[in-house]
């Protein structure tokens, strides 16, 4: 004998829908992730340089994560290089 209450509805129904939802979040939410998921761009395409360009260089830059890697350009980075992503850290 299944208890029911006043609309009608089992535990049963009501237990399975809600993990079905549960599901479905967690579904959702690893798809979210895979898509924030960041390609980053190569060297040649940002014009990567080993030298800084004037006073500008990698190290300076709001991109750049010691000890020598960027947050949007591949590969290692040399904290005294340059590219046209350089965006100056604020003050």
């Amino acid at each position: 004998m299944t208890m029911k209450d006043e609309n009608n509805t089992t535990r049963r129904v009501v237990l399975r829908t809600g993990l079905a939802a549960l599901g479905g979040a967690a579904a959702t939410a690893a798809r979210a992730n895979q898509h924030t998921a960041q390609t980053k761009i190569a060297q040649k395409v940002v014009q990567y340089q080993e030298t800084p360009k004037g006073d500008q260089k990698c190290s300076i830059c709001v991109n750049f994560e010691p000890p020598n890697a960027c947050k949007i350009v591949e590969g290692t980075i040399n904290p005294n290089g340059w590219c046209i992503a350089f965006g100056p850290k604020s003050s």
